[in-house]
């Protein structure tokens, strides 16, 4: 499963690009009003930071599809390549996540809490939905299962449209849906960072770096191997 990083912190992008495998950064206008600023120029410095290569998801502010349509083609132009426009599952949404999907832009069609606002996504060309899972458990329904049903109804009907897993709050929910067979999940930094780090595994290594020096001392392997030769 594709992981992406789901916050607009420079300081976190920065970090979790050069140590983590994310194949991206999505947002949505509650991540970016955090930061604050100028933030056109702060979505192009993100864009810097991740390269053309990786994914970038950025959600539209406007409500009228008019407004949609133009503001998509704005991100787009001011993003570049692998800038995926982020609409909400609404009625003008769908229509305008036809209309763009026909013309070539990549729409990650977002707020999704159902199989059937997934298909009509779908159908309406999305390259991407975005279930969200905690928001789904937090209303008492169960956000894994309705992604496994979504994924269901996705191979069934051969669609490309992929999952973008959204809104976790433990390891344990993107395990799951992974498991689900969801093709990508969008993760927070606290929760990507929990994904490598347990305690047994630090504990572990502190004994390797114990036992070593007790015989070594401070010399590496490697410099004991330049020693040999």
């Amino acid at each position: 499963m594709k992981l992406l990083l789901d916050t607009a912190n420079l300081e976190d992008i920065r970090y979790f690009n050069e140590y983590f495998p994310i194949v991206g950064v999505t947002t949505n206008p509650t991540i970016l009003s955090r930061e604050g600023g100028d933030i056109v120029a702060h979505l192009r410095e993100i864009r810097k930071i991740i390269g053309d290569d990786k994914e970038l998801h950025v959600q539209v502010t406007e409500r009228t599809y008019e407004g949609i349509i133009e503001e998509a083609k704005a991100i787009v132009y001011l993003l570049g390549n692998n800038t995926y426009v982020k609409i909400p599952a609404t009625d003008v949404g769908i229509k305008a996540t036809r209309y763009l999907s026909s013309k070539g832009y990549s729409i990650t069609m977002t707020a999704i809490l159902s199989p059937s606002q997934a298909m009509l996504a779908s159908n309406a060309g999305a390259a991407y939905v975005a279930p969200y899972v905690s928001r789904l458990e937090n209303i008492c329904d169960d956000g894994i299962e309705i992604v496994s049903e979504i994924q269901k109804m996705f191979n069934v009907s051969k669609t490309e449209t992929q999952i973008i897993a959204a809104s976790f709050k433990t390891v344990r929910q993107v395990l799951n849906v992974a498991l689900a067979g969801a093709g990508a999940a969008t993760v927070c930094s606290e929760v990507m960072t929990n994904l490598l780090n347990h305690s047994t595994t630090d504990t572990s290594i502190a004994g390797f770096y114990a036992d070593w020096k007790k015989s070594f001392g401070d010399s590496t392997l490697r410099e004991l191997i330049a020693k040999s030769n």
